[in-house]
């Protein structure tokens, strides 16, 4: 099958849902941590936001959960987008000052981020978005990179600053997520030719990344778990599913029959529809 249709440009990623082993340990670490605070909760789910009560993620408790193993597929990281670069000095601020554990950071040309993990083993990046107009391109393709993080420049815009810092400002979204998947191939397929993403960029034979309306990328997919990885086992914790939000109910349906061309089987909610891809991810479609 090769790409006809482009889903819609304001598509974009919604909550993310993790099992989580022990929903008290999860809430302190992304209250503490990442400034997200319960904004609903029932029936054993509970979601958490930043300063605007806008849910980014769900957590859903089973008990003593083991992490996902590392030979499976599942999620790389969930991707919290703030506002501006000065929100993100001020975040990393705060982990600094409270000596949270990050992972790593890096600047990406298109971005500057910031990685860290959950207590379950959740991968988790919390970045700024440069202007459209200064990423890196070559040859008419974007192209991004690697390089290593002025976090020095970061803090400096903060210095002097005593506000403190309760949550993750107005404004903050869902801007990415990162998946583990079994064949690129099979991913690009599904994602580009039957979801209608946009490939934006492939990073040698084992990566790529996929969006809507030109961004840097909603999705990335990648096989770094293990060509042919299996999913975890049932019970794990990690992702649930993840909403991706699309802006009418006819692109929805667009989805919808192209699922139904390509012979996928989905299933059918009250405002949207549910499907996992090549590789068991499990996906939410709905109209924002």
């Amino acid at each position: 099958m090769s790409q006809l249709v482009s889903i819609p440009p304001a598509t974009h990623v919604g909550t993310v849902s993790l099992t989580v082993a022990d929903m008290a340990r999860s809430l302190r670490f992304y209250a503490d941590v990442l400034g997200l605070h319960q904004v609903a909760g029932g029936d054993g789910r509970v979601q958490v936001g930043g300063a605007d009560g806008a849910p980014l993620l769900e957590l859903v408790e089973v008990r003593g959960a083991p992490p996902k193993p590392q030979h499976a597929t599942g999620l790389y990281h969930f991707a919290v987008l703030v506002p501006d670069r000065v929100e993100l000095a001020r975040w990393l601020r705060h982990v600094v000052e409270s000596r949270g554990s990050l992972q790593g950071w890096a600047d990406h040309g298109v971005s500057e981020a910031i990685y860290l993990g959950d207590p379950d083993g959740n991968g988790i990046e919390v970045y700024r978005d440069r202007p459209r107009a200064e990423w890196p391109v070559r040859n008419g393709q974007l192209q991004m990179v690697a390089d290593p993080l002025d976090a020095h420049g970061l803090l400096a815009l903060v210095d002097g600053d005593a506000s403190p810092w309760l949550a993750m400002p107005a404004g903050t979204t869902m801007g990415h997520i990162h998946l583990h998947v079994a064949d690129i191939a099979a991913a690009q397929v599904f994602y580009c030719d039957v979801l209608g993403f946009d490939l934006v960029q492939r990073y040698g034979p084992s990566a790529l990344f996929v969006s809507a309306g030109g961004y840097h990328h909603h999705i990335g997919l990648n096989t770094w778990a293990g060509v042919g990885a299996p999913p975890a086992p049932p019970g794990s914790a990690g992702l649930r599913d993840y909403e991706i939000r699309l802006p009418t109910g006819d692109a929805l349906e667009a989805v919808a029959r192209r699922l139904e061309g390509a012979g996928i089987a989905f299933e059918r909610s009250v405002g949207g529809l549910a499907v996992s891809d090549p590789a068991s991810n499990r996906i939410v479609l709905v109209v924002a």
